[in-house]
């Protein structure tokens, strides 16, 4: 139990790891979510039972759960309340893609597993996931199609100590896009990602699944993603065609 707001912000401001009491609240909220207290889509307690529990003002809790909504954490809903966010919930789904089609909509998307396989990290993936050099690891290459057009080549990195269990079979058969299999099978959730886009030339493999000439401008996109914690969990390297798709991102 926090002490009271007074108390509390006369205390941390001689501190120098002073922290706002709305951000120690988020901190708390989302060590919560980490242990799984609350999964995700789970309804978690309202303001005024989050504030007694913590020993704060209900505007307080307010204040970080808004941030955390801000940030796709979780997610308010009129008349029902605040549900941890989840990657089943179908307005998730393009926060993470992000691409759009030259000409008209987008197509209906099918995700194609082509290989998964177990591998020791070398130096690059160990320095990008945070693992020892030689952890295990695991990796998957799968082709994104939107319609009979091929849009996306990903190969994929992933620490094997979280995703033991994953093989080709189980992505075949997963039914659902590959962040809500990880969140339901292997309890990881993406929170957020870091991304790095440059251009590259398609090499033979590249231009054999996305179906244009080797040499073909491809748009490379390198996503490190983390989960609660900052933790790095994934390491994607997508192969983006520019031939009818292109990256797209909304700013503001």
């Amino acid at each position: 139990m926090l002490q009271s707001e007074a108390m509390s912000r006369q205390a941390a401001s001689h501190s120098p790891t002073f922290s706002p009491l709305y951000r120690q609240i988020r901190g708390l909220i989302t060590r919560s979510l980490e242990s799984g207290e609350w999964g995700p889509g789970d309804l978690i307690p309202s303001e005024s039972e989050l504030a007694v529990r913590f020993g704060v003002s209900q505007g307080t809790v307010r204040k970080a759960i808004d941030e955390m909504a801000a940030e796709n954490l979780l997610v308010r809903r009129q008349g029902k309340g605040t549900f941890v966010a989840s990657h089943n919930d179908p307005r998730s789904f393009f926060r993470f893609l992000r691409i759009g089609a030259n000409e008209g909509e987008l197509k209906p998307l099918k995700s194609i597993p082509i290989e998964c396989w177990r591998a020791k990290a070398g130096p690059d993936v160990a320095r990008t996931l945070a693992l020892e050099p030689g952890a295990p690891i695991i990796i998957v290459r799968r082709l994104l199609r939107f319609g009979n057009e091929p849009a996306v080549f990903d190969e994929i990195y992933l620490p094997g100590d979280l995703f033991s269990d994953l093989t080709l079979d189980v992505l075949k058969a997963g039914g659902m896009s590959l962040y809500s299999l990880f969140e339901t099978k292997f309890g990881v959730r993406m929170i957020r990602a870091d991304e790095r886009l440059r251009a590259v030339s398609a090499d033979r493999l590249s231009s054999e699944l996305l179906q244009v000439p080797e040499g073909s401008p491809l748009l490379l996109v390198e996503r490190v993603t983390f989960t609660y914690a900052d933790k790095p969990v994934e390491w994607r390297r997508g192969f983006y065609s520019t031939q009818h798709f292109h990256y797209h991102n909304e700013l503001g």
